[in-house]
Protein backbone atom coordinates (compact mmCIF):
# COMPACT_ATOMS: atom_id res chain seq x y z
CA UNK A 1 0.00 0.00 0.00
CA UNK A 2 1.30 3.43 -1.10
CA UNK A 3 1.60 6.13 1.67
CA UNK A 4 2.99 9.49 1.54
CA UNK A 5 6.81 10.36 2.22
CA UNK A 6 5.72 12.86 5.31
CA UNK A 7 4.27 9.57 7.20
CA UNK A 8 7.28 7.51 5.98
CA UNK A 9 9.48 6.67 9.82
CA UNK A 10 12.95 6.33 8.55
CA UNK A 11 15.40 4.99 11.52
CA UNK A 12 18.92 5.88 11.16
CA UNK A 13 21.18 3.34 12.97
CA UNK A 14 24.22 5.88 13.82
CA UNK A 15 24.31 9.68 13.90
CA UNK A 16 28.03 10.32 13.00
CA UNK A 17 29.36 13.14 10.76
CA UNK A 18 28.95 10.56 7.80
CA UNK A 19 25.52 10.09 9.11
CA UNK A 20 23.97 12.87 9.32
CA UNK A 21 25.17 13.67 6.00
CA UNK A 22 22.17 10.94 5.20
CA UNK A 23 20.20 11.91 7.89
CA UNK A 24 19.98 15.58 6.40
CA UNK A 25 18.65 14.56 3.27
CA UNK A 26 16.22 12.07 3.91
CA UNK A 27 14.83 15.08 6.62
CA UNK A 28 14.52 17.40 3.35
CA UNK A 29 12.95 15.21 1.10
CA UNK A 30 9.59 15.06 3.89
CA UNK A 31 10.61 11.58 5.76
CA UNK A 32 9.48 11.50 9.72
CA UNK A 33 13.67 10.45 11.03
CA UNK A 34 14.17 8.88 14.08
CA UNK A 35 18.33 8.06 15.08
CA UNK A 36 19.20 5.42 17.37
CA UNK A 37 22.27 5.59 18.82
CA UNK A 38 24.87 4.34 21.72
CA UNK A 39 24.91 6.16 25.24
CA UNK A 40 28.87 7.60 24.44
CA UNK A 41 29.17 8.35 20.90
CA UNK A 42 32.44 8.24 19.90
CA UNK A 43 32.10 10.43 16.84
CA UNK A 44 35.02 12.81 16.29
CA UNK A 45 33.96 15.35 14.16
CA UNK A 46 31.36 16.40 16.88
CA UNK A 47 30.68 19.80 15.02
CA UNK A 48 29.06 18.11 12.06
CA UNK A 49 27.42 15.06 14.12
CA UNK A 50 23.96 14.64 15.39
CA UNK A 51 24.77 12.08 17.96
CA UNK A 52 26.25 15.22 19.65
CA UNK A 53 22.85 15.62 20.67
CA UNK A 54 23.08 12.49 23.58
CA UNK A 55 25.59 14.40 25.32
CA UNK A 56 24.19 17.91 25.08
CA UNK A 57 20.34 17.34 24.82
CA UNK A 58 19.78 18.84 21.38
CA UNK A 59 22.43 19.90 18.62
CA UNK A 60 21.82 21.45 15.17
CA UNK A 61 23.56 20.90 12.46
CA UNK A 62 23.02 23.37 9.64
CA UNK A 63 19.32 23.24 9.04
CA UNK A 64 18.59 20.04 11.31
CA UNK A 65 18.22 19.82 14.85
CA UNK A 66 18.35 16.86 17.15
CA UNK A 67 16.69 16.26 20.08
CA UNK A 68 17.25 13.26 22.71
CA UNK A 69 14.68 11.86 23.84
CA UNK A 70 14.12 8.66 26.44
CA UNK A 71 11.48 6.95 24.76
CA UNK A 72 10.14 6.67 21.40
CA UNK A 73 6.09 7.88 22.23
CA UNK A 74 8.15 11.09 22.09
CA UNK A 75 8.96 11.10 18.38
CA UNK A 76 5.75 12.20 17.58
CA UNK A 77 5.95 15.77 19.67
CA UNK A 78 9.40 16.23 17.91
CA UNK A 79 8.55 15.46 14.44
CA UNK A 80 5.87 17.90 14.82
CA UNK A 81 8.07 20.65 15.89
CA UNK A 82 10.26 19.57 12.61
CA UNK A 83 12.98 18.42 14.58
CA UNK A 84 14.98 15.05 14.63
CA UNK A 85 14.26 12.86 17.67
CA UNK A 86 17.51 10.79 18.68
CA UNK A 87 17.49 7.91 21.39
CA UNK A 88 19.99 5.73 22.91
CA UNK A 89 19.30 2.46 21.39
CA UNK A 90 22.58 0.74 20.36
CA UNK A 91 20.96 -2.36 20.01
CA UNK A 92 18.29 -1.26 17.32
CA UNK A 93 15.58 -2.71 20.14
CA UNK A 94 12.91 -0.05 19.39
CA UNK A 95 12.66 -1.02 15.47
CA UNK A 96 9.88 -3.41 17.13
CA UNK A 97 7.95 -0.70 18.26
CA UNK A 98 8.64 1.65 15.66
CA UNK A 99 7.54 0.03 12.53
CA UNK A 100 9.72 1.93 10.27
CA UNK A 101 9.33 1.39 6.47
CA UNK A 102 13.24 2.28 5.86
CA UNK A 103 15.91 0.91 8.20
CA UNK A 104 19.27 2.60 7.56
CA UNK A 105 22.58 1.23 8.75
CA UNK A 106 24.75 4.87 9.42
CA UNK A 107 27.19 3.19 12.00
CA UNK A 108 30.13 2.69 9.33
CA UNK A 109 31.07 0.09 11.77
CA UNK A 110 33.40 -1.98 8.67
CA UNK A 111 30.71 -4.40 9.80
CA UNK A 112 27.21 -5.52 10.17
CA UNK A 113 26.42 -4.86 14.38
CA UNK A 114 22.64 -6.79 14.14
CA UNK A 115 21.01 -5.00 11.10
CA UNK A 116 18.71 -7.88 9.41
CA UNK A 117 16.45 -7.88 6.37
CA UNK A 118 13.79 -8.15 8.47
CA UNK A 119 13.39 -4.65 10.53
CA UNK A 120 11.96 -3.16 7.21
CA UNK A 121 10.52 -3.07 3.93
CA UNK A 122 13.49 -1.32 2.76
CA UNK A 123 17.02 -1.93 4.67
CA UNK A 124 19.80 0.31 3.69
CA UNK A 125 23.79 -0.17 4.73
CA UNK A 126 26.83 1.90 4.09
CA UNK A 127 30.24 0.51 3.56
CA UNK A 128 31.25 -2.77 3.93
CA UNK A 129 30.38 -5.55 5.81
CA UNK A 130 26.60 -6.49 4.71
CA UNK A 131 25.90 -8.36 1.38
CA UNK A 132 23.05 -7.06 -0.64
CA UNK A 133 20.13 -8.66 -1.33
CA UNK A 134 21.21 -11.28 1.58
CA UNK A 135 21.58 -9.02 4.57
CA UNK A 136 19.94 -5.52 3.41
CA UNK A 137 18.31 -4.35 -0.04
CA UNK A 138 21.00 -2.51 -0.88
CA UNK A 139 24.83 -1.50 0.32
CA UNK A 140 25.98 2.23 -0.28
CA UNK A 141 29.42 2.72 -1.08
CA UNK A 142 31.96 4.77 1.32
CA UNK A 143 35.31 4.63 -0.34
CA UNK A 144 36.77 7.97 -1.83
CA UNK A 145 36.84 7.78 -5.57
CA UNK A 146 34.85 7.40 -8.83
CA UNK A 147 32.80 4.62 -6.55
CA UNK A 148 31.65 6.86 -3.65
CA UNK A 149 27.82 6.54 -3.34
CA UNK A 150 27.32 3.78 -5.91
CA UNK A 151 24.46 1.39 -5.04
CA UNK A 152 25.02 -2.36 -4.74
CA UNK A 153 22.05 -4.30 -5.05
CA UNK A 154 23.80 -7.02 -5.57
CA UNK A 155 27.19 -7.50 -3.94
CA UNK A 156 29.46 -5.85 -0.93
CA UNK A 157 30.91 -2.41 -1.04
CA UNK A 158 34.54 -1.99 -1.50
CA UNK A 159 36.40 -4.40 1.78
CA UNK A 160 38.07 -2.06 4.28
CA UNK A 161 41.85 -1.26 3.22
CA UNK A 162 42.37 -0.05 6.79
CA UNK A 163 43.75 3.41 5.31
CA UNK A 164 42.18 6.51 5.62
CA UNK A 165 40.48 8.67 2.19
CA UNK A 166 43.19 11.17 1.34
CA UNK A 167 43.01 15.25 1.84
CA UNK A 168 45.46 17.56 1.01
CA UNK A 169 47.91 14.92 -0.26
CA UNK A 170 47.66 12.83 3.67
CA UNK A 171 45.84 9.73 4.20
CA UNK A 172 47.04 7.72 7.03
CA UNK A 173 49.19 10.26 8.87
CA UNK A 174 46.56 12.97 9.35
CA UNK A 175 44.51 10.39 11.67
CA UNK A 176 45.23 9.87 15.35
CA UNK A 177 44.27 7.20 17.33
CA UNK A 178 44.39 6.42 21.19
CA UNK A 179 48.42 5.56 22.51
CA UNK A 180 46.17 4.34 25.28
CA UNK A 181 43.48 3.56 27.64
CA UNK A 182 41.59 6.16 29.50
CA UNK A 183 40.06 9.50 30.24
CA UNK A 184 40.05 12.43 27.72
CA UNK A 185 41.37 15.73 28.49
CA UNK A 186 40.97 18.45 25.67
CA UNK A 187 44.38 20.57 25.52
CA UNK A 188 42.83 22.27 22.15
CA UNK A 189 40.16 22.17 20.46
CA UNK A 190 37.74 21.83 16.91
CA UNK A 191 38.94 23.83 14.79
CA UNK A 192 42.32 25.31 16.02
CA UNK A 193 45.51 25.56 13.57
CA UNK A 194 47.60 23.33 14.76
CA UNK A 195 51.30 22.21 14.15
CA UNK A 196 52.91 19.16 14.36
CA UNK A 197 53.94 18.14 18.00
CA UNK A 198 51.42 20.26 19.39
CA UNK A 199 49.74 18.33 22.46
CA UNK A 200 45.94 17.45 20.96
CA UNK A 201 44.87 16.07 24.28
CA UNK A 202 45.76 14.16 27.03
CA UNK A 203 44.62 10.41 28.07
CA UNK A 204 45.34 9.97 31.37
CA UNK A 205 48.51 11.21 31.82
CA UNK A 206 49.54 10.53 27.88
CA UNK A 207 50.30 13.34 26.05
CA UNK A 208 48.59 12.81 22.21
CA UNK A 209 50.29 15.09 19.41
CA UNK A 210 49.57 16.27 16.34
CA UNK A 211 50.77 14.45 13.79
CA UNK A 212 51.04 17.31 10.99
CA UNK A 213 50.38 20.30 10.52
CA UNK A 214 46.74 21.28 9.67
CA UNK A 215 43.90 22.27 11.08
CA UNK A 216 41.88 19.89 13.57
CA UNK A 217 39.09 18.66 12.42
CA UNK A 218 38.38 15.89 14.76
CA UNK A 219 38.30 15.74 18.36
CA UNK A 220 36.53 13.10 20.28
CA UNK A 221 34.35 14.23 23.35
CA UNK A 222 36.05 15.56 26.14
CA UNK A 223 36.10 13.42 29.59
CA UNK A 224 34.99 10.40 28.21
CA UNK A 225 36.62 7.21 28.44
CA UNK A 226 38.59 5.51 25.17
CA UNK A 227 40.77 2.46 24.46
CA UNK A 228 43.53 2.44 23.42
CA UNK A 229 44.20 2.18 19.48
CA UNK A 230 40.95 4.09 19.05
CA UNK A 231 40.22 6.60 16.08
CA UNK A 232 40.22 10.06 18.41
CA UNK A 233 41.06 12.82 15.93
CA UNK A 234 41.72 14.07 12.35
CA UNK A 235 44.08 16.86 11.22
CA UNK A 236 43.48 18.40 8.01
CA UNK A 237 46.42 19.22 6.53
CA UNK A 238 44.66 21.78 4.03
CA UNK A 239 45.03 25.72 4.66
CA UNK A 240 42.60 26.66 7.14
CA UNK A 241 41.02 28.83 4.55
CA UNK A 242 39.90 25.60 2.74
CA UNK A 243 38.90 23.73 6.17
CA UNK A 244 35.21 24.05 7.39
CA UNK A 245 34.68 22.23 10.59
CA UNK A 246 30.78 23.58 10.82
CA UNK A 247 29.44 21.79 7.62
CA UNK A 248 28.65 18.63 6.50
CA UNK A 249 31.55 17.78 4.07
CA UNK A 250 30.99 16.15 0.69
CA UNK A 251 31.32 12.81 0.96
CA UNK A 252 28.84 12.95 3.57
CA UNK A 253 26.52 14.76 1.21
CA UNK A 254 27.49 11.89 -1.66
CA UNK A 255 26.24 9.88 0.73
CA UNK A 256 22.92 11.14 1.66
CA UNK A 257 22.23 11.45 -1.66
CA UNK A 258 23.14 7.81 -2.72
CA UNK A 259 20.62 6.69 0.38
CA UNK A 260 18.13 8.93 -0.80
CA UNK A 261 18.10 7.56 -4.49
CA UNK A 262 18.11 3.90 -2.88
CA UNK A 263 15.07 4.42 -0.42
CA UNK A 264 12.84 6.32 -3.75
CA UNK A 265 13.87 3.43 -5.91
CA UNK A 266 13.22 0.94 -3.85
CA UNK A 267 9.74 2.43 -2.64
CA UNK A 268 8.64 2.20 -5.83
CA UNK A 269 9.72 -0.67 -6.64
CA UNK A 270 8.01 -2.46 -3.72
CA UNK A 271 5.12 0.04 -4.16
CA UNK A 272 5.32 1.78 -1.21
CA UNK A 273 5.25 5.13 -1.88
Amino acid sequence: MEQKLAETIVAVRGGGDLATGVIQKLYRAGFKVVILETAIPLAIRRTVALCSAIIHGSFKVEDVEAVCISDISQCSDIWHNNQVPIIIDPEGNSIDKLQPTIVVDAILAKRNLGTKKAMAPIVIALGPGFSAPQEVDVVIETMRGHQLGRLYFDGMAIPNTGIPGEIGGKSAERVVHSPATGKVKHIREIGDIVQENDVLFYVNQVEVRSPIDGVLRGLITNGIEITKGLKCADVDPRSADKVDCYTISDKARALGGAVLEGALYLGRQKNLF
